[in-house]
């Protein structure tokens, strides 16, 4: 007869493979809760990155949208006529006055304007025609010419009051009618610089030098009708 009996030695065996086979499983089941940790962390590092990126750039935008809102560049209609009116590209800015400075060589009074923002060319077209006179400058036109103004504008921004300084050279042509008479037809308006309020002036004339010879004439302010 044969005897079945399990040897001693083959129950050891068998014992010692179930321990490694287990040992193997959980040695495997331990990688595989790793992975989960790492994928897990991962997941919510691309997460977090992802919305303090969304947020930067909601607050960029925000903080873009606020300078932009706070910048004023005005724009003119009524081109091609004798007055001008000005109004900011962005509508949410609302202007409530504008102090307008002529060049000092011109001898034109600063013109004041509250809740109607514009620019008449009867402030000045007087002493202008005569400066161009005096520069030797043709009766007609030749495209656009340029005159700089200093304009200072108190305006709004959602309720908040600010105040912008520029210069802007205002677009004009001359032509001439009935017995040697000239007139100023305004085209439009384009901003030059922005500049510090007790610096405009000097800036303002600065750059008139520049744009009529220096051999013009100052015209006298008592004749600028």
């Amino acid at each position: 007869m044969t005897d079945s009996t399990p040897r001693p030695e083959s129950n050891a065996a068998a014992r010692a493979e179930a321990a490694a086979t287990r040992r193997r499983w959980i040695t495997f089941g331990e990688v595989l809760t790793v992975i989960a940790v790492i994928i897990s962390a991962l997941t919510f590092w691309s997460n977090w990155t992802q919305r303090n990126a969304d947020q930067a750039q909601k607050t960029a935008e925000a903080n873009k949208a606020a300078v932009h809102s706070a910048t004023l560049v005005l724009t003119a209609t009524n081109a091609g006529k004798r007055e001008l009116a000005l109004k900011p590209t962005s509508s949410v800015q609302s202007v409530q006055d504008q102090h307008i400075a002529f060049p000092t060589a011109l001898g034109v009074t600063a013109a004041d304007t509250t809740g109607e923002p514009r620019i008449d060319a009867t402030w000045f077209e007087h002493a202008l025609i005569k400066a161009r006179e005096a520069a030797h400058l043709p009766d007609n036109s030749r495209g656009d010419a340029q005159l700089p103004v200093a304009i200072t504008t108190r305006f709004l921004v959602d309720g908040d009051e600010r105040t912008d300084v520029a210069l802007y050279d205002v677009g004009y042509s001359v032509s001439s009618g009935f017995l040697g008479s000239h007139s100023v037809t305004l085209r439009g308006v384009a901003l030059i610089a922005r500049v510090k309020a007790d610096t405009a002036q000097a800036r303002l004339d600065a750059r008139w030098s520049r744009i009529l010879p220096h051999k013009q004439s100052t015209v006298a302010s008592s004749g600028a009708d």
